[in-house]
């Protein structure tokens, strides 16, 4: 059994895409992110030190998308998702970036998939 934390729909502002022109201005997307923690909500005692403050999380994701530029939207997922697995206690995050990029399309995304790895 695993818990999990869900932040759908957070609007960052990166600079992403592969002609020069596209990066050239700060652009918008969404992340939608799932965070699965190492341990149950049971026992949490309805303190924030015992979960993972979701609000430091997203500032940790807009600080990332904020710095420098990509190309890809891919290589941008995988900043953003090592970024969340730093966090004490996440076991893995599921991470999807959401561009809005093409005409006549509601969007364009990748999604990814990644565990602490164990040393």
């Amino acid at each position: 059994m695993s818990d999990h934390i869900h932040i759908k729909g957070l609007r960052l502002v990166t600079r992403v895409g592969v002609p020069a022109e596209e990066r050239a201005l700060p652009q918008s997307v969404a992340v939608n992110v799932t965070i699965t923690l190492s341990k149950s909500f049971k026992g949490f005692d309805d303190r924030i030190e015992h979960t993972i403050d979701y609000y430091q999380v997203s500032l940790r994701l807009r600080e990332v998308a904020a710095t420098g530029e990509r190309k890809l939207i891919e290589t941008l997922a995988e900043d953003l998702a090592a970024s969340v697995i730093a966090f004490d206690g996440v076991c893995a995050v599921t991470l999807e970036v959401v561009k809005f990029i093409l005409p006549d399309c509601e969007s364009v995304s990748v999604l990814i998939t990644r565990a602490r790895e164990h040393v």
